[in-house]
């Protein structure tokens, strides 16, 4: 197999990824592999995801946590998926989407399921759509009504995390230790890693 990389989308600067990169921490995915995309995913013009295709070799796997992050357009989203796995001979890995792994179902059956969901997704994927917008309306109603104050907390990058950070960069300490150190999950220290890496605190 060759490398892991992952791709987020989120679609405005004023949206948060962090649900996504701890995702691609929980898998896996290298923090250094993942790229990011800050804007619609109306078309497929995005500089991160265009940087990304010329990165990916036959054999590696690409990452997404839903195929929506991929993007919005559902016949663009099938040309990338076919140009992505049989031109690029890349493997893909939708996580909330098991039926769409083409690492682990390579033979005729898994091929055709795979192009089946793809096939149906523009309808599924509009019916959800709605679903998520009146749920999404009716919990910002019932939380505003309980008082509850909106807006993001800041991921805190403390003197432990950076000594850790630098002791597990230097291959002194592990992982594992370097999150318990901080007193957080693996999880959060790689997302950590990631937002300092990348000069987002």
């Amino acid at each position: 197999m060759g490398n892991i990389y992952g791709y987020v989308r989120v679609s405005s600067t004023d949206q948060h990824e962090d649900r996504q990169l701890i995702a691609m921490a929980e898998h896996g995915v290298p923090a250094n592999c993942i790229y990011m995309d800050k804007q619609s995913g109306k078309d497929f013009a995005r500089p991160r995801y265009r940087a990304l295709i010329k990165k990916l070799h036959p054999g590696d796997q690409l990452c997404i946590t839903s195929i929506d992050r991929l993007g919005r357009n559902y016949e663009e989203i099938q040309e990338q998926w076919r140009i992505l796995t049989r031109e690029k001979k890349v493997d893909i890995l939708v996580f909330d989407m098991p039926l769409l792994d083409t690492h682990r179902d390579k033979d005729l059956l898994g091929t055709f399921i795979a192009d089946l969901v793809l096939q149906v997704l523009p309808f599924v994927a509009q019916s959800e759509r709605e679903n998520i917008r009146k749920r999404q309306a009716e919990g910002i109603a019932a939380a505003k009504a309980r008082g509850v104050k909106f807006g993001r907390k800041k991921t805190a990058l403390t003197p432990d995390f950076l000594q850790a950070y630098a002791q597990w960069k230097g291959r002194q300490i592990s992982l594992t230790e370097a999150a318990k150190r901080c007193g957080i999950s693996r999880a959060g220290f790689y997302y950590r890693v990631y937002k300092y890496q990348n000069y987002v605190t």
